[in-house]
């Protein structure tokens, strides 16, 4: 249940480097202080699987930041692929329909006993304003899609979206209770913006719905990254 999480437990850092290394180094220095750390495309394309044991021999949950979107058959194998790395969390494009969805869902399933992946949907990237969508076809604004987006996730038996904080409390009033909301895009008020315009720290995202946060430079950037991530962790106990 996430709300007999601890604070620090809600914390997943985002590794996105090509240096193994680096990232080795981060997630060491980082256990006990964080929930787990996220990989993405970055790392995943330069160091592949192997890569992923690496860092995650350490025993950090790993949330698997692939964004898979192709047919039902295609995702449903590549999420059974994932299975191996063990993924405490996995995504899927929501807008791959609602197939697709079922199909990921269906494969995750195939883990062993109390090993099966939280299955995660994209709705709508946070890069993407109403004028975007417009572009691929769809006129309607950005939290409408999210919405509906996020309905279906749920109906096609996903765990939970990742969302903008701004999407927290609609998407929670839409989806209810049992429904994981993952947000990115934290700084707390201590940290720089960076190209964030719109700043939302750990505390607000929290007390709006949000599960878990996924956060990166404030704390990977940090000249002292566990230290980083226990002031969020007891910024996190007062939310």
């Amino acid at each position: 249940m996430v709300d007999s999480l601890r604070p620090h437990q809600r914390i997943f850092v985002a590794l996105d480097t090509t240096d193994l290394g680096r990232a080795v180094e981060l997630a060491q220095g980082l256990k006990g202080a964080i929930g787990g750390v996220k990989i993405g495309k970055e790392f995943f394309t330069a160091l592949g699987p192997e890569g992923v044991h690496r860092v995650c021999e350490c025993g950090l949950p790993l949330f698997l930041d692939l964004k898979f979107h192709d047919i039902p058959n295609t995702v449903a194998g590549a999420i059974r692929a994932s299975l191996a790395l063990n993924p405490f969390m996995v995504n899927v494009h929501a807008s791959g329909g609602r197939r697709m969805m079922q199909a990921a869902a269906k494969a995750a399933n195939d883990a062993l006993l109390n090993k099966r992946p939280r299955v995660i949907g994209v709705t709508v990237l946070t890069s993407m304003a109403r004028e975007d969508l417009i572009d691929v076809g769809l006129d309607v604004e950005p939290l409408e899609q999210v919405l509906r987006l996020g309905r279906l996730a749920k109906a096609s038996g996903l765990d939970g979206v990742v969302c903008s904080a701004k999407e927290v409390v609609a998407l929670r009033g839409s989806v209810g209770a049992n429904f994981t909301l993952v947000v990115p895009g934290i700084r707390p008020a201590w940290a720089a913006a960076d190209d964030q315009r719109r700043v939302v720290t750990p505390r607000d995202a929290i007390d709006l719905g949000a599960d878990y946060l996924v956060i990166g430079r404030p704390i990977t950037g940090h000249s002292d990254p566990a230290e980083a991530a226990r002031l969020i962790a007891e910024e996190l106990a007062d939310a």
